[in-house]
């Protein structure tokens, strides 16, 4: 028996359908929960979620005009951490942006490693404005940091 031309458009529509939901990519994993996101003062809230970009498992970081930032506070010793790998991808840069300038110290995106270490080292200055920053956020901020930065001017490999 011959389908008739309507039957045959049907057939032809279900077996794309079906077909097609044999090429959907995966979906996106969940957002770790090890991470979570944290709010700084005065700061909108940057939105984050869980994306496949080209084929891999990505965090989006959706912000405009807001600052957070995506952490996991785990405490680990710094034998326990090993190899660190990473990539980003920015749809826009600050074009302004210049992190060697204060006035100007911003970015597409960073990745802050911290570090404990003796406060007691610290000057009284930078005691004191580790306790502001204590009581405005509820936690001390670390002692060092080790920060990569999307730059819009620095060449790579900058050290600023």
């Amino acid at each position: 028996m011959i389908a008739s031309t309507p039957c045959r458009a049907v057939l032809a529509l279900a077996c794309a359908v079906a077909l097609g939901g044999c090429a959907t990519p995966p979906a996106a994993p969940a957002l770790p929960s090890e991470w979570q996101a944290v709010l700084l003062p005065g700061k909108r809230a940057t939105e984050y979620r869980s994306e496949r970009k080209e084929g891999r498992a990505a965090v989006a970081a959706i912000a405009g005009a807001s600052a957070s930032m995506w952490r996991r506070s785990a405490v680990r010793a710094p034998e326990a951490i090993g190899e660190v790998e990473f990539s980003w991808w920015a749809q826009a840069i600050p074009n302004q942006a210049d992190v060697s300038r204060a006035e100007h110290d911003d970015a597409a995106a960073r990745l802050i490693f911290s570090f404990d270490g003796d406060l007691a080292r610290l000057s009284a200055r930078n005691q004191m404005l580790f306790d502001l920053a204590r009581a405005l956020t509820g936690e001390a901020p670390p002692f060092a940091t080790l920060m990569y930065v999307w730059d819009a001017h620095a060449p790579v490999g900058s050290v600023i």
